[in-house]
């Protein structure tokens, strides 16, 4: 029998062009390609690049570079391949350069310089489709592109406008995931508050009802299956407020990432970020008192241009107020394209460094009180990872790779994608370490 071509495979960036990663990948293992787990063993390599900051794109050109001089045969798609030159120009040798969400594009690229050996049999491949995550979580991406024009961003450039999926779409695939046994669903798009403006909200239908493409009414519905329901970049438009409803009956984890960026007003509007009110402190107070569980985690720019001492001040005294949970902060970059460019008053590289070292001791602190008040709780825990003496896993505050971890004690083997009740016994800035309680 002939062998079966091998493709290497590498996916740069975030959960979304993760989730674009993986249908490439379900549609190849469908028409029979093996994945390769080197470059010099593979037949072609694709890499799928991302290309939000210039640090982010000289890490995807260092992947091509790195896979044109081990293989050769090279395919580029995602978020750079929407702007070619810089590629082009770096390695003229590439096969094929496409942009993200060009799945059909991808397959041809491979079609065209390894032909697949014989005629699909879509039963090579498991139902819910291959994944790159672990088995018991997995992305649930529900649109592409985005509406927003943010002042330092150029994903609406790569990635293009909002476009949702319908519900009964979503749904179909969420449960086709519960099935395989995954048990917390992450679900994310760059804007996913903003979910089913495009479509008016249509309805679809699903099992007996129709279900609206609305953030709310799909949330509920996700909330149906069983598993943990994540709900990741979820700008702060007012409909977010209904969700917390969902949160406090069970449905769906006391867990929101929000993408805040800033809290200074002169800062959000010169970064023209959607949903930037001065109302924000007095709701995350209401959610609180409605849902006290609930986690908050954001992200944050240090050093946008024109950002003054002033600014930076009243964002920490905002993050005090506001106590976030889980925190990521990001020094200014100039992004090729970006409109911020144009502004002026540009940070020196110094200062943007004093003030996010500033920042993150500030919400070390921050994540240490909130962390400590957890101490002598339980907390239910999803193991990720089992060692010979202490497993790791998450809370339902904690989503993969970004957030915390709980480190657990327990008297019995642990299985990887188990979910336990844990006390919670000490707490450091990040963790929490306890013993399993119950099964």
């Amino acid at each position: 029998m002939e062998r079966a071509p091998h493709i290497s495979f590498v996916s740069l960036g975030c959960p979304k062009a993760l989730v674009d990663s993986e249908r490439i990948i379900t549609r190849l293992r469908a028409e029979g390609y093996e994945l390769a787990r080197k470059h010099d063993g593979a037949d072609i390599v694709i890499v799928n690049t991302c290309g939000f900051l210039d640090s982010a794109k000289q890490e995807s050109l260092a992947a091509i570079g790195e896979a044109m001089a081990e293989n050769g045969k090279v395919i580029v798609t995602g978020c750079m391949g929407a702007e070619p030159e810089q590629i082009e120009s770096a390695y003229p040798g590439v096969l094929s350069i496409t942009g993200p969400q060009q799945y059909e594009s991808v397959l041809d690229a491979v079609h065209r310089a390894l032909p697949p050996v014989h005629n699909p049999h879509i039963d090579l491949v498991p139902p819910q489709g291959v994944k790159l995550t672990p088995r018991h979580y997995a992305y649930l991406k529900i649109s592409e592109g985005c509406n927003n024009r943010c002042s330092f961003c150029i994903i609406p450039k790569l990635r293009g406008d909002l476009v949702s999926r319908p519900a009964n779409d979503v749904l179909r695939e969420a449960e086709k995931l519960v099935k395989a046994g995954v048990k917390e669903l992450l679900v994310i798009s760059q804007d996913t508050s903003a979910y089913g403006v495009d479509l008016k909200y249509a309805e679809s239908p699903w099992q007996d009802r129709s279900v609206r493409a609305k953030f709310f009414d799909l949330a509920k519905e996700l909330g149906e299956f069983g598993a943990w329901v994540r709900l990741q970049y979820v700008y702060p438009y007012p409909h977010v407020d209904e969700v917390i409803g969902l949160m406090t009956e069970g449905k769906v984890l006391p867990y929101l990432d929000i993408p805040f960026q800033h809290a200074s007003p002169d800062v959000l509007r010169a970064m023209k970020r959607p949903a930037a009110q001065e109302k924000t402190l007095a709701r995350i107070q209401k959610w609180r008192e409605q849902c006290p569980e609930l986690t908050l985690r954001s992200t944050f720019i240090v050093g946008f241009p024109g950002e003054t001492d002033a600014d930076f001040a009243y964002l920490l005294d905002w993050l005090d107020e506001a106590g976030i949970d889980r925190l990521g902060c990001f020094k200014y970059e100039p992004v090729a394209g970006a409109t911020s460019n144009a502004i002026g008053n540009a940070v020196p590289d110094e200062v943007k460094q004093e003030r996010w070292n500033a920042l993150m001791a500030r919400q070390q602190k921050i994540s240490a009180r909130r962390l400590k008040r957890k101490v002598g709780t339980r907390q239910q825990v999803i193991i990720d990872e089992v060692g010979p003496t202490v497993a790791k896993g998450r809370s339902k505050a904690d989503a993969p790779e970004i957030d915390g971890a709980v480190y657990l004690t327990s008297r019995r083997p642990l299985k990887v994608g188990e979910i336990v009740t844990a006390k919670i016994e000490r707490s450091d800035q990040y963790d929490l370490h306890g013993s399993v309680a119950g099964f």
